[in-house]
């Protein structure tokens, strides 16, 4: 687990970049709110997942800092309680790919309209 090197927010507020080492990771707002590490999206447990539905058009409002070991951010539609850990957004950086389709097919498989669908 790296600590990130430096986390942008660009105007729009749309597009978080995650710099680890040398590498920018940029990670949209959807993915990292369908992705937060809170007990509304993750559950208390193993299957109690919550698939999140209609974040295509959320933004970042604010990032938060918490000690030297994560950050908050402040969603447009209210959520703000996942704390992202620096080894939960080296996860997000890593595996974006394999994540994004993952929820991509999800909401394939329920018959949810998005863009990239």
């Amino acid at each position: 687990m790296q600590t990130p090197t430096n986390i942008t927010l660009n105007k729009e507020k749309t597009l978080l970049t995650i710099t680890l080492g040398k590498i920018n990771y940029p990670l949209s707002a959807e993915y990292l709110r369908v992705y937060s590490p809170s007990a509304e999206v993750v559950g208390h447990g193993k299957g109690q997942e919550t698939l999140q539905l209609n974040k295509e058009n959320v933004t970042i409002l604010r990032i938060q800092p918490t000690g030297n070991y994560a950050v908050i951010l402040f969603f447009s539609d209210g959520h703000d309680s996942g704390i992202y850990s620096w080894s939960h957004l080296h996860k997000l950086a890593l595996d974006h790919d394999k994540l994004w389709s993952e929820y991509l097919q999800k909401l394939k498989d329920i018959g949810h309209a998005h863009p990239q669908i």
